[in-house]
């Protein structure tokens, strides 16, 4: 029963820092375009970017 005494405060400010947290997450609009993530693994973008890497692989192989 002591043991209610601790816990329950503590499981009060646990639940307080996580509402914070969200709240913080809501109004630094980390929620407003879910749609975005999900389709920029989709789109082929990094073709600039292998082939730059290529491109410095043959450079350090002719030095």
């Amino acid at each position: 029963m002591e043991s209610l005494y601790i816990l329950i405060p503590i499981a009060i400010v646990l639940v307080c820092f996580a509402v914070g947290i969200f709240i913080w997450a809501v109004k630094s609009e980390q929620f407003e375009d879910l749609e975005r993530q999900g389709m920029n693994i989709l789109l082929d973008d990094d073709d600039s970017s292998s082939q730059s890497k290529r491109e410095d692989g043959i450079n350090s192989d002719d030095k």
